[in-house]
């Protein structure tokens, strides 16, 4: 079986999740330093267009990338709001222009 006889759809549609998650996990961690708990609204709103988008995209590897991202998305709304517990633990710093509650 040659290379072009092959489906890399499954190879790279693992690639790009393998790097929306990865940029995910930081955005979560700078977000809510800078933001707080506002970035909530903002993976919710990136969640809610991309997942819609998604279903109006004819190419189906664009499509199931906009899926992977609106529910990255989503998963970060939760993931904001445990991230301020993780600060409240000491282990992410505290950033010294907000208050924490």
């Amino acid at each position: 079986m040659s290379l072009a006889e092959m489906n890399l759809y499954g190879i790279g549609l693992g690639f790009i999740s393998f790097l929306i998650i990865g940029l995910f996990h930081p955005l979560v961690i700078r977000g809510e330093y800078y933001f707080g708990q506002k970035m909530c609204w903002f993976f919710f709103l990136l969640g809610l267009v991309t997942t819609l988008l998604s279903l109006f995209i004819q190419n189906i590897f664009v499509s199931v990338c906009l899926g992977i991202i609106g529910f990255s998305s989503f998963w970060s709304v939760k993931e904001v709001v445990e991230q301020k517990q993780r600060v409240l633990d000491g282990r992410f710093p505290k950033n010294p222009n907000r208050t924490y509650d």
